[in-house]
């Protein structure tokens, strides 16, 4: 139990990659991980777009405002909210994904895609369907260093008892 906790409390996004594909295996055991994901009333109302095209790469890239990370990485994952879907729940699918691809040895990075619309139509999604968020996965780069912004707040500041 102690490692699993370590684990995540010791998760960093990390946004320089080898230039190495993904290997199969750890690609699908990271998106199993995803499909694995719990959802309100157990929906699951969320398509993955796994991309690794170079030249679809640059074109998520610029539906956002801090993308080098897509730009730098071999495959980024795009999280398809469907209709009936919820941001809370693609947020749960994005940590999962960084979970994961942590415990196989990818390093991975949460995106926004800033401009919505503009994604919907590079990634070719339908009618009520959006993306707003995308992970990029990598093995990490022999100089890779997760940022440091100064550690977390104290728990004290963050934990209201019965009342705010």
């Amino acid at each position: 139990m102690k490692n699993l906790y370590d684990h995540i409390v010791g998760l960093r996004a990390i946004r320089d990659y080898r230039s190495e594909q993904l290997s199969a295996e750890d690609l699908n055991s990271i998106l199993e991980a995803a499909r694995w994901t719990g959802s309100s009333k157990n929906t699951q109302e969320w398509a993955f777009v796994a991309i690794q095209d170079r030249a679809q790469l640059e074109l998520v890239a610029a539906c956002g405002d801090f993308t080098t990370p897509v730009r730098n990485a071999p495959t980024t994952v795009a999280l398809v909210q469907e209709p009936a879907g919820n941001m809370f729940d693609i947020g749960r699918v994005a940590q999962n994904i960084m979970l994961a691809a942590a415990a196989v040895g990818v390093a991975s990075c949460p995106i926004t895609l800033h401009r919505e619309t503009q994604a919907a139509g590079v990634l070719g999604l339908g009618d009520g369907q959006r993306c707003r968020h995308a992970v990029t996965l990598g093995y990490p780069a022999p100089s890779a260093k997760p940022r440091k912004f100064g550690g977390r707040k104290p728990l004290e500041d963050l934990v209201h008892w019965d009342r705010y």
